[in-house]
C-alpha cells in the first residue's frame, strides 16, 4: 500500500521528475522540479493558490514516482521525453502530432543529390526547411531538376560512373548525367551552388536569365523552347510571390503566438529562413479554463521543439516562457550553436507576433466547430463505450485480428487508438510461427502471448536498470482489450491473461449474419448499441483498421513469397540478382516480356544469366 504522507518525507532536494499515477496505475502528469521535496509536497498542501485543474488531478493521485537528475537541464529533457511518450491527462498537450518535409542538399556526397527529407540530422549535408505542405516541395524540387539538371539516383559517384545507361530524367532534360560523366564534378559544383540560391530565395539571376533565352528562342523561331522557358518562368515567379520578405535580415527564426477560449487554445507559427516567411502553421492544444498564456506557450514550446529537428537562431513568443533560460539552453544544446528566446516589445517585430496572435485568433474562430465535432467523434465516442459497459477512465484501446488464406502464412495484427484516435507508431505485426493450418483461436493465442509477455519483460527491465522509460509500446497495456468475435475470441484473450496475471477489462465486437457488428460482449453478456452512435461508428473504424492491417501485411508476404517462388528457380538467379532484376523492372511481368539484350542492361546481369531468365520464361 502507498502511503502518500511516508513517502512524500522520503523526497530528494534534488532536481528531477516526478511522474503521478491514477488508481488504475496511469501516468496522469509529468513535471520537473529544481528541488523534488518542495515541488511534490506543494501538490499536497492546502493551498488556496491551486487551479480547479491542479485540484482534479491531486485527487486522482494513487501514487508517485520521481527520477533523481544532476541538473535541472537534465530534468526537462527527461519531462520532454515522458510527455511526448505517455501524453498525460493533466499535461497541457499539443493535440497534433506532425511531422515537416525538409529539402535536402547532400553536400556529403562529390556529386550531390537534392531530395525531399522528413528527417534532419546533424552531418555534413544542407538542409532547408521546414515547409508545410510536401506538394509543395515535390513542386520546388521538380523545378529545380528542370533548370539545373541535378541528379535524383542513388548511384555511387564517381565510383560507378559509365557502368550502367543514363536513366530517363537525363533523356528528358532533367539530369546532367554526372553518372556517364557528361558533365565534369566543377560544373556540376557549380549547378548545385546555383541552385542552393535558388533555394535562399535569390530568383532575379534565373528569371533574367529565363526571359533571356525566351526571348533568343523565339527570335530564332524555336517555338518549342521558347514555349518551356516560359513555363518555367512562371512556375519560378508563382515560388518567388510566395515566399514574402519579413524582415531585411538573413536569420531563420520561429514567430509565435497563441489564442485561446475556455478550452481550447491555437498556437501559431511563422516559419521565417533566409529572411522570408516560407511556411506557416497553427497547432490545437488541450488546456484547461486556468491556464493562462504563460503556462500554454511554455508547454507548447517544449512539447514542439523535442519533436522537431530543425531548431532555428531566434524563436520569437508572445510572451516570457517559465524558465524561459533552462529552455534556452535546452535548445542551444539540441541545435549545437546559440538560441535566444526573444519576446518583441515594439516595431515590426511586435507586430510580426501580433500578426501570428490575429491568425491562431481566426482559426480558433473558424475551427470551433471543427474541433467540438472531432472531440464528439473521438473522446465522445470513448466515453461512449465506456458507458455502455460500465468502465471510467478509457483512454488506450488496443485491437487485434489474424489474416490467412487457407491456413497458410497466418499473420497477426496489433492496432492501437488512443483518446480515439490510431496510434499507428504503436501498430505491430506478427508473423505466426506454432500454429500449422487455419486455426484462429489459436493463432491469436499466440499474437496474445507474446505480446503482453513481451511488455513484462520489457517493464521488469526497465525497472531493473533505473527507469528508463524510453522502451517500446510494449510496457504500456491498454485500459480495454477489443477482439475481432465474440464469446470464443474474448475468453482467449482472458485465458492469456490470466496466465501473465494481468487484470485488463476485454470486450468482443459481436457480428451478425452479414458479418456486421451489432453489439458488444463483454463480462459473459452480450451489450446492444446504437447503431448510428459515435461510439459504434468508432468500434466499426477500429475493427475496420485492424482488418486492414492485417490484410496488408498477408499481402506484402504473399507478394515477396511469389517473386522468390518465381525467380529463385532460374538457373544462375540468386538472391542478389532477383532484387537487381525486381528493382531495374519494377514487375515481374516486365522481366517475362524483356528480351535478352534488354535483361542483359540489368545490374548484376551477364548474357549467360539473362538467357537463363529468357529460356525460363518461354
Amino acid at each position: 500500500m502507498f502511503d502518500i504522507e511516508e513517502e512524500l518525507k522520503k523526497l530528494p532536494s534534488q532536481p528531477g521528475v516526478y511522474i503521478m499515477h491514477d488508481a488504475r496505475d496511469r501516468i496522469i502528469y509529468v513535471g520537473k522540479a529544481i528541488s523534488l521535496k518542495n515541488r511534490v509536497r506543494q501538490y499536497f498542501q492546502s493551498s488556496r493558490n491551486k487551479t480547479a485543474k491542479i485540484e482534479q488531478m491531486v485527487s486522482k493521485i494513487a501514487w508517485f514516482e520521481y527520477i533523481v537528475t544532476d541538473s535541472e537541464m537534465e530534468a526537462l529533457v527527461l519531462e520532454c521525453n515522458l510527455i511526448k511518450e505517455h501524453r498525460p491527462r493533466y499535461n497541457t498537450m499539443l493535440k497534433d502530432d506532425k511531422t515537416y518535409p525538409y529539402i535536402k542538399v547532400t553536400l556529403s556526397e562529390e556529386f550531390p543529390r537534392i531530395l525531399l527529407s522528413r528527417n534532419v540530422k546533424k552531418d555534413k549535408n544542407k538542409y532547408y526547411g521546414p515547409y508545410t505542405s510536401a506538394g509543395a516541395v515535390k513542386d520546388t524540387l521538380e523545378l529545380i531538376h528542370k533548370l539545373y539538371k541535378i541528379r535524383t539516383c542513388s548511384r555511387n559517384l564517381p565510383r560507378d560512373i559509365g557502368k550502367e545507361r543514363p536513366c530517363l530524367n537525363y533523356h528528358i532534360h532533367q539530369c546532367a548525367a554526372p553518372c556517364q560523366g557528361y558533365i565534369g564534378r566543377d560544373e556540376y559544383a557549380e549547378s548545385v551552388a546555383r541552385a542552393q540560391d535558388f533555394l535562399n530565395g535569390h530568383y532575379e539571376g534565373i528569371l533574367k536569365m529565363l526571359e533571356e533565352k525566351m526571348k533568343d528562342a523565339s527570335e530564332k523561331m524555336e517555338f518549342e523552347k521558347a514555349i518551356e522557358y516560359r513555363e518555367l518562368l512562371s512556375s519560378v515567379r508563382q515560388i518567388a510571390q510566395k515566399q514574402k520578405i519579413t524582415s531585411g535580415d538573413t536569420d531563420d527564426r520561429d514567430i509565435i503566438a497563441m489564442a485561446k477560449d475556455d478550452t481550447d487554445a491555437v498556437v501559431q507559427v511563422f516559419f521565417v529562413r533566409e529572411g522570408k516567411l516560407i511556411g506557416r502553421d497553427h497547432f490545437h492544444m488541450r488546456v484547461g479554463t486556468d491556464e493562462d498564456q504563460r503556462q500554454i506557450l511554455t508547454g507548447f514550446v517544449k512539447q514542439f521543439y523535442s519533436g522537431t529537428p530543425l531548431i532555428p537562431r531566434e524563436i520569437w513568443v508572445q510572451t516570457e516562457l517559465d524558465d524561459m533560460d533552462i529552455i534556452s539552453r535546452w535548445l542551444e544544446t539540441m541545435r549545437g550553436q546559440k538560441v535566444k528566446i526573444i519576446v518583441p516589445q515594439k516595431g515590426q517585430k511586435e507586430r510580426l507576433v501580433e500578426l501570428a496572435e490575429r491568425n491562431a485568433q481566426l482559426v480558433l474562430s473558424q475551427d470551433k466547430e471543427k474541433i467540438r465535432l472531432e472531440e464528439v467523434r473521438t473522446l465522445g465516442a470513448v466515453r461512449q463505450i465506456g458507458e455502455l459497459i460500465g468502465l471510467e477512465g478509457i483512454r488506450r484501446i488496443e485491437a487485434y485480428d489474424i489474416s490467412n488464406t487457407s491456413g497458410t502464412e497466418s499473420v497477426g495484427s496489433m492496432i492501437v487508438y488512443e483518446d480515439g484516435r490510431p496510434r499507428r507508431s504503436d501498430y505491430r505485426k506478427f508473423r505466426i510461427r506454432t500454429v500449422k493450418g487455419p486455426d484462429d483461436y489459436a493463432s491469436m493465442r499466440e499474437v496474445l502471448m507474446r505480446r503482453f509477455a513481451h511488455g513484462i519483460e520489457e517493464t521488469r527491465k526497465m525497472e531493473d536498470e533505473g527507469g528508463d522509460f524510453s522502451l517500446g509500446s510494449f510496457t504500456r497495456f491498454p485500459d480495454l482489450l477489443m477482439m475481432d468475435g465474440g464469446r470464443g475470441q474474448v475468453n482467449v484473450a482472458l485465458d492469456v491473461l490470466g496466465q501473465l496475471g494481468l487484470e485488463i477489462p476485454v470486450c468482443g465486437m459481436v457480428k451478425d449474419d452479414r458479418h456486421r457488428t451489432r453489439g458488444l460482449y463483454y463480462q459473459n453478456r452480450e451489450v446492444p448499441i446504437d447503431t448510428h452512435s459515435e461510439g459504434f461508428k468508432l468500434i466499426t473504424r477500429i475493427q475496420d483498421e485492424a482488418h486492414r492491417f492485417a490484410i496488408e501485411y498477408h499481402r506484402s508476404l504473399r507478394g515477396k513469397d511469389q517473386v522468390r517462388s518465381v525467380l529463385d528457380d532460374i538457373p544462375d538467379i540468386g538472391p542478389v540478382r532477383r532484387k537487381a532484376l525486381m528493382r531495374y523492372f519494377k514487375t515481374i511481368e516486365a522481366v517475362k516480356s524483356a528480351t535478352v539484350e534488354e535483361l542483359s542492361q540489368a545490374p548484376g546481369m551477364n548474357r549467360k544469366a539473362a538467357e537463363s531468365v529468357y529460356a525460363f520464361f518461354r
